[in-house]
């Protein structure tokens, strides 16, 4: 919840669990190496999952049913865009220039 100053709220929140956080791989299952770029996955899931607890909590002060608003956060989640699909599904073209064949 936001206050008027545009900050979180005040009132103290109970411990939220982390996240679990996953051994991120790449598409042909080796594992990210790169300490910036886990560093990097870990944040936004911490984020994700921080921004997701403060939308439940809302709805629920709110009068929203809680099972509703989970599943509105898990069909989100399950309609993400992968702007980057055709790439990443087809790694032996990856690089080459459209209509090349």
């Amino acid at each position: 919840m936001m206050n008027s100053n545009g900050g979180k709220s005040d009132i103290p929140k109970p411990d939220i669990p982390q996240p679990d956080i996953p051994t991120w791989r790449q598409p042909d299952g080796t594992v990210v190496s790169c300490r910036e770029k886990i560093k990097v996955l870990n944040e936004n899931l911490v984020e994700i999952q921080e921004m997701a607890q403060d939308a439940l909590e809302d709805a629920i002060l709110m009068g929203c049913d809680e099972r509703q608003v989970r599943e509105v956060l898990t069909t989100l989640m399950a309609r993400l865009d992968n702007p980057y699909a055709e790439k990443t599904s087809r790694p032996d073209k990856a690089g080459e220039a459209e209509g090349s064949e």
